[in-house]
C-alpha cells in the first residue's frame, strides 16, 4: 500500500496524536498502551477524554 500526498500527512498526524495520548495517559497513571490503541479508533476524542478524566484514586 502506498500512501500518497495528503493521505501521508493524515497518517503521520494521527500517529503523532496516538503517541501524545499515550504519553498523557501515562502521566495520569493510566495505561499508555491501552490509550494508544483507543486513540487509533477515536483519536481527538481520546485526547478530550484524557483531559477531562482525573488521575485514578489510589486506595
Amino acid at each position: 500500500m502506498q500512501i500518497t500526498g495528503s493521505s501521508h500527512g493524515y497518517v503521520v498526524g494521527w500517529g503523532t496524536l496516538m503517541l501524545i495520548n499515550a504519553n498523557i495517559a501515562q502521566c495520569k497513571n493510566r495505561s499508555g498502551l491501552n490509550w494508544f490503541f483507543i486513540s487509533l479508533f477515536i483519536g481527538p476524542l481520546a485526547t478530550l477524554l484524557l483531559a477531562i478524566l482525573d488521575k485514578p484514586s489510589t486506595r
